[in-house]
Protein backbone atom coordinates (compact mmCIF):
# COMPACT_ATOMS: atom_id res chain seq x y z
CA UNK A 1 0.00 0.00 0.00
CA UNK A 2 3.19 2.47 0.20
CA UNK A 3 4.01 1.78 -2.86
CA UNK A 4 0.89 3.48 -4.33
CA UNK A 5 0.98 7.21 -4.88
CA UNK A 6 -1.22 9.32 -2.30
CA UNK A 7 -3.34 11.05 -5.51
CA UNK A 8 -3.98 7.42 -6.54
CA UNK A 9 -5.25 6.30 -3.16
CA UNK A 10 -7.59 9.74 -2.83
CA UNK A 11 -8.81 9.06 -5.75
CA UNK A 12 -9.44 5.55 -5.72
CA UNK A 13 -11.81 6.47 -2.49
CA UNK A 14 -13.71 9.43 -3.94
CA UNK A 15 -14.60 8.20 -7.48
CA UNK A 16 -15.77 5.32 -6.67
CA UNK A 17 -17.99 7.33 -3.50
CA UNK A 18 -18.78 9.86 -5.96
CA UNK A 19 -20.44 7.28 -8.29
CA UNK A 20 -22.70 5.70 -5.29
CA UNK A 21 -23.73 9.29 -4.02
CA UNK A 22 -24.89 9.38 -7.36
CA UNK A 23 -26.90 6.72 -7.70
CA UNK A 24 -27.71 7.11 -3.98
CA UNK A 25 -29.27 10.87 -4.36
CA UNK A 26 -31.25 9.58 -7.48
CA UNK A 27 -33.29 6.81 -5.79
CA UNK A 28 -33.68 8.61 -2.20
CA UNK A 29 -35.20 11.35 -4.11
CA UNK A 30 -37.61 9.50 -6.12
CA UNK A 31 -38.29 8.05 -3.27
CA UNK A 32 -38.82 11.14 -0.96
CA UNK A 33 -39.23 14.84 -1.33
CA UNK A 34 -36.38 16.94 0.30
CA UNK A 35 -38.22 19.71 0.13
CA UNK A 36 -40.24 18.21 2.76
CA UNK A 37 -37.48 16.84 4.73
CA UNK A 38 -35.89 20.20 4.54
CA UNK A 39 -39.41 22.14 5.36
CA UNK A 40 -38.30 23.79 8.06
CA UNK A 41 -35.32 25.47 6.69
CA UNK A 42 -35.81 27.87 4.08
CA UNK A 43 -33.49 25.99 1.34
CA UNK A 44 -34.56 25.88 -2.39
CA UNK A 45 -35.17 22.33 -3.94
CA UNK A 46 -31.85 22.14 -5.70
CA UNK A 47 -30.23 22.89 -1.98
CA UNK A 48 -31.90 20.13 -0.41
CA UNK A 49 -30.74 18.02 -3.75
CA UNK A 50 -27.42 19.24 -3.05
CA UNK A 51 -27.12 18.43 0.87
CA UNK A 52 -28.27 15.03 -0.03
CA UNK A 53 -26.23 14.09 -2.52
CA UNK A 54 -23.00 15.65 -0.23
CA UNK A 55 -24.69 13.57 2.52
CA UNK A 56 -24.21 10.70 0.61
CA UNK A 57 -20.96 11.33 -1.02
CA UNK A 58 -19.32 11.84 2.47
CA UNK A 59 -21.06 8.49 3.90
CA UNK A 60 -19.95 6.81 0.85
CA UNK A 61 -16.09 8.32 1.41
CA UNK A 62 -16.09 7.36 4.70
CA UNK A 63 -17.08 3.88 4.04
CA UNK A 64 -14.55 3.42 1.17
CA UNK A 65 -11.77 5.15 3.04
CA UNK A 66 -12.47 2.50 6.23
CA UNK A 67 -12.49 -0.55 3.79
CA UNK A 68 -8.56 0.81 2.65
CA UNK A 69 -7.55 1.17 6.15
CA UNK A 70 -8.90 -2.38 7.03
CA UNK A 71 -7.18 -3.82 4.00
CA UNK A 72 -3.72 -3.56 5.36
CA UNK A 73 -2.14 -6.18 6.78
CA UNK A 74 -1.56 -5.90 10.90
CA UNK A 75 2.29 -5.90 10.38
CA UNK A 76 2.32 -3.06 8.00
CA UNK A 77 0.13 -0.86 10.69
CA UNK A 78 2.13 -2.38 14.02
CA UNK A 79 5.76 -1.07 11.72
CA UNK A 80 4.09 2.47 11.11
CA UNK A 81 3.74 2.74 14.86
CA UNK A 82 6.59 1.22 15.62
CA UNK A 83 8.60 3.60 13.39
CA UNK A 84 6.75 6.58 14.57
CA UNK A 85 7.04 5.79 18.35
CA UNK A 86 11.40 5.21 17.63
CA UNK A 87 11.41 8.34 15.38
CA UNK A 88 9.74 10.51 18.15
CA UNK A 89 11.98 8.99 20.71
CA UNK A 90 15.09 9.57 18.73
CA UNK A 91 13.60 13.47 18.64
CA UNK A 92 13.26 13.56 22.04
CA UNK A 93 17.08 12.02 22.30
CA UNK A 94 17.83 15.01 20.11
CA UNK A 95 16.14 17.71 21.78
CA UNK A 96 17.74 16.70 25.61
CA UNK A 97 21.29 17.08 23.94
Amino acid sequence: MDTIPLIQRVVAILWPSFIAAGIATVLFTTAFDPAVIFIDYDISRLGSYTICFFLFWSFGAITAAATCYFLKPCEAINKLKQDKARQAAERATAVNK
